[in-house]
């Protein structure tokens, strides 16, 4: 990897945008949100100390797009080059789970992986992790790790860019104009910077303790009385599920226009009370707390017996989000505990 200075974000940000779309992050109140960028604009480009509260996947997998159209075939769309400043290491996580679901060979979706390959992807790091952020519970760090193009680290005086692909490596030749060598100086105060926002996000979450596999916990747990009481907390509004960047599900639906019909592709939500319906008018998930428990089942268990991960990254969109004020880490760590209690018992 190398590794450049620049000392305003602006340069980078123009050349960046002069070949493809560029979606920054702009502050909306206390939160982060992603804007395309005007290079007209004469307005400091400002770097998010935290991850965007819209997740990454809205650019990959839109919420809607249209699947299919009768009598005249959709033609597919135009996918432009395009590129998204300000990822954090738990949304370049997320975007790799997504690309086991929709870029698999058995599966893959050839729109999703189109996008994937025009993606030019520029990370950050996280200079202040939020209260509600455990990515460190999950492996993650407040800094890049692997998965982007160039990330950006913020120093006193500049930034540090670092190269992660060869897209990211042929920029950096490309625009060697913009860009310094790297005092050895300066390294070191990116590392002591990332190193005390890693102290931090750790002590915010030294509370939670769920041992080696919280998978195993949950597998065991589903007669755990905290998805009832959870569910007399929830209002039903899938915000934990919009907002996660792991959550991919989705419901094709039929429309109906003036002179064709179309099968549009939305995302759904494993929340929804019709969800699980079936034909009949049979459903196996009408108790709230059932969906709850399918939920955390897919993520801790289901998906990690097929892919070998856990399809949660920690980044605490879902802590944010939701109306009810739910927590899934006190959700897990209550989970964990009850197996500890019950294999406790069996000794």
């Amino acid at each position: 990897m190398e590794t450049v200075f620049i000392s305003r974000l602006k340069p980078l940000m123009d050349a960046v945008a002069a070949k493809r779309d560029l979606y920054i992050p702009k502050r909306t109140g206390d939160y982060f949100v992603f804007d395309r960028y005007d290079p007209s604009e004469k307005s400091r480009v400002e770097i998010n100390d935290i991850r965007a509260c819209t997740p990454a996947k809205e650019f990959l997998f839109p919420p809607r797009e249209i699947a299919a159209r009768y009598p005249q075939p959709a033609q597919p769309p135009e996918i432009r080059p395009f590129a998204v400043f300000g990822l954090k290491d738990c949304d370049l996580r997320s975007i790799a789970i997504l690309d086991k679901v929709f870029a698999a060979e058995d599966f893959a979706d050839s729109v999703y992986i189109e996008r994937r390959e025009k993606m030019f992807i520029i990370a950050s790091d996280c200079t202040e992790p939020g209260e509600s952020c455990f990515c460190c519970l999950f492996g993650g760090m407040p800094y890049s790790q692997a998965g982007f193009d160039l990330n950006i680290s913020p120093i006193k005086d500049g930034f540090i860019v670092e190269s992660g692909s060869k897209k990211g490596h042929g920029f950096l030749e490309e625009h060697s104009q913009l860009f310094a060598d790297v005092p050895h100086v300066l390294l070191d105060e990116r590392d002591a910077k990332r190193k005390a926002a890693e102290q931090k996000l750790r002590q915010r979450n030294s509370t939670f303790n769920w041992g080696a596999d919280i998978g195993d916990a949950v597998n065991t747990s589903q007669d755990a009385e905290i998805y009832d009481e959870q569910a007399d907390k929830c209002i039903e509004c899938q915000a934990c599920t919009r907002v996660c960047p792991t959550c991919h599900c989705f419901l094709l639906y039929d429309g109906k226009q003036s002179d064709y019909f179309t099968k549009m592709k939305i995302w759904d939500s494993c929340m929804r009370f019709s969800y699980a319906a079936v034909a009949g008018g049979e459903n196996p998930n009408k108790v709230l707390g059932d969906r709850m428990k399918h939920r955390l089942m897919h993520k801790f268990v289901h998906f990690v017996e097929r892919y070998g991960v856990h399809m949660c990254v920690g980044c605490g969109r879902c802590v944010d989000a939701d109306a009810g004020g739910m927590d899934l880490r006190q959700i897990l760590n209550s989970l964990s505990e009850q197996s500890k209690n019950k294999g406790a018992g069996k000794i």
